[in-house]
């Protein structure tokens, strides 16, 4: 059986990190093996890819989506990334699943262990994976989860290695002293032993309540400036003011999941201007730790580089 796909065109103009790239992507829906299964290549979960359309040798991002939430919901997201010449690969890790994040960071480290086997015949003829280039990435509960397994907790990789990590708005609980299980903070400074360049994204509004009967959806002591001060160097941490936690996500999320991501959680005025600068932002990292070019990291850095949202924060370990 074959994949499913969709695909959207590229841009001819706008070169920016924060517009859409000079690829025209495809957006692919590969479904899972079975023990019925005679497809040896179909991956450990059901996975959403956005990958350029054209020939060419790219890099790979695994995205992890957070708490409740379809890999579909990050579909803009993920093509955006992808028209910039990356291959990004969003399984989807659970449909119900409890406080424990166990089970998703095997998950995670099954498909990636997957890639060298069966990454290349899903995808379209003349279209590469480059192995030795994969970056991590996660939102939310999905940044925990990504944390985790970039530290080695629960789950290690076979053969191949991550290059790159990025938390966007990562969550590690509740609150300070209800982490879920496994606990990623340990409050120490500088303590995450990773060996790689780290990009930490937060929002202004994830620590903000919607409502008084909910908690915020990246509470402090839990949340994106806790993950960012316990990195090393080479690590950078952006935040994105007046923008909530779901912002990055689908202009339109369906069902009742998807509606609840407008409810529960305190909003930016629209979507599109953070899930731009999310993208945006992990192509000029991606482009600087994968592919050596600095230039739109430094750019968005030092401010030479228009960003579609005001950030409320930049910083650097360097």
């Amino acid at each position: 059986m074959s994949p499913t796909s969709t695909s959207s065109p590229a841009t001819t103009t706008g070169k920016s990190v924060f517009e859409t790239g000079k690829h025209k992507t495809l957006l692919l829906s590969v479904e899972t093996a079975s023990a019925c299964s005679s497809l040896s290549a179909l991956p450990p979960k059901p996975l959403l890819i956005a990958t350029p359309s054209e020939a060419g040798e790219f890099p790979v991002l695994l995205l992890l989506h957070g708490y409740l939430f379809y890999n579909s919901f990050y579909s803009q997201l993920i093509q955006h990334i992808a028209s910039h010449g990356f291959v990004v690969v969003a399984p989807q890790l659970y449909c119900v699943a409890g406080p424990d994040t166990t089970d998703e960071i095997k998950s995670a480290a099954a498909v990636t262990n997957w890639f060298s086997e069966g990454l290349n015949k899903v995808l379209p003829t003349n279209v590469w994976p480059n192995l030795s280039k994969i970056a991590l990435s996660g939102h939310s509960r999905g940044g925990k989860a990504a944390f985790s397994l970039a530290l080695g907790k629960t789950a290690t990789l076979k053969s191949l290695k991550f290059s790159a990590l990025i938390g966007i708005d990562p969550v590690d609980g509740m609150d300070k002293g209800k982490q879920t299980p496994p606990k990623v903070l340990t409050y120490v400074p500088n303590s995450f032993d990773l060996e790689m360049a780290v990009l930490v994204i937060g929002s202004g509004l994830g620590e903000v309540r919607k409502n008084p009967l909910f908690p915020p959806c990246a509470p402090k002591g839990v949340n994106h400036e806790d993950f960012y001060k316990e990195c090393r160097k080479p690590a950078c941490h952006f935040v994105a003011k007046d923008y909530g936690h779901v912002d990055m996500l689908d202009d339109d999320t369906k069902g009742i999941r998807g509606k609840s991501s407008y409810c529960l959680c305190k909003n930016g005025k629209s979507r599109e201007p953070m899930r731009s600068f999310v993208g945006g932002v992990v192509v000029a990292f991606l482009r600087a730790y994968l592919e050596g070019d600095f230039s739109d990291l430094v750019g968005i850095r030092y401010g030479h580089e228009k960003v579609p949202l005001e950030l409320q924060k930049v910083e650097f370990l360097d």
